[in-house]
């Protein structure tokens, strides 16, 4: 084999809302709320390979709007990703799929979910920056800790803002 065919290769291949859901449990009465509500939001990924050298990553962004014990919105999106991996040394795929995948989503993500809220008649959410360098590092030491108890891991990485 030549060089050229060995060197590392990262592309996207497509970028696409794999699932997207809007509730309103409450309306029309969650239009006439004058309460600031409480913003919930969760965020997980996960990836896996589709193909050789080919892997969907999926962030998934719930977002949960309530005003006292009432739900004025709940918000999901599914963004995924399907990227061109190959040549890439085992031991850097873990990083590129938990890091590199999630940031390259996360602008689109955000994107639709601010467009789905306004849509839905509300003002619109924007979701701050998330350091997925960060959330890797931080799942990694926790599944030291569970591997060091004999617990199982889990392959999402979570969090709540």
């Amino acid at each position: 084999m030549s060089d050229a065919q060995n060197q590392p290769v990262f592309s996207i291949e497509k970028l696409y809302v794999k699932d997207i859901s809007l509730e309103i449990p409450n309306a029309p009465q969650a239009f006439l709320e004058r309460e600031a509500p409480q913003v919930d939001i969760q965020l997980h990924h996960e990836s896996r390979a589709i193909d050789e050298g080919v892997y969907q990553t999926l962030l998934t962004v719930t977002v949960t709007a309530k005003a006292k014990d009432k739900t004025l919105f709940l918000v999901e999106v599914g963004q995924a990703g399907i990227f061109a991996i190959r040549n890439i040394p085992e031991g850097d795929m873990e990083p590129v799929l938990g890091i590199a995948c999630p940031n390259i989503l996360y602008p689109y993500v955000r994107e639709v979910v601010s467009d789905i809220v306004t849509r839905a008649g509300f003002p619109p959410v924007v979701l701050t920056p998330v350091n997925f360098e960060a959330l890797f590092q931080a799942q990694k030491q926790a599944q030291a800790q569970q591997a060091g108890q004999g617990e199982a891991a889990s392959p999402i990485i979570q969090a709540t803002h």
